[in-house]
């Protein structure tokens, strides 16, 4: 299965930012609740692994978060291949600006 990894740095400490990406997931799921299904989050310490249904896709995913850098994998149906580009710029954007000190 095709993989999206996306490493984006930050300056907030691991803390600061695994507690704002928390925050972020807790809004997405409430913002995108008609969108997204079978939303699974599990967080063990500042590591992450998610999955998650939408237009029928199914991704699965796993993410860290260190005292410099936050870095999601995202393994993507190969039925969605032709939206990888837009998926991983979409990412990167949103992880930028929820981490952006």
């Amino acid at each position: 299965m095709p993989r999206i990894t996306i490493t984006v740095p930050h300056q907030l400490g691991q803390q600061v930012a695994a507690e704002r990406l928390q925050s972020f997931l807790v809004r997405l799921k409430e913002k995108h609740q008609d969108q997204v299904s079978n939303l699974e989050e599990e967080w063990s310490e500042n590591s992450l692994k998610f999955g998650f249904k939408t237009f029928g896709f199914q991704f699965q995913g796993t993410g860290n978060v260190s005292d410099s850098e936050a870095k999601i994998d995202v393994d993507l149906p190969f039925a969605a291949m032709i939206f990888k580009g837009k998926i991983e710029s979409e990412m990167r954007e949103t992880l930028t600006r929820v981490l952006k000190s």
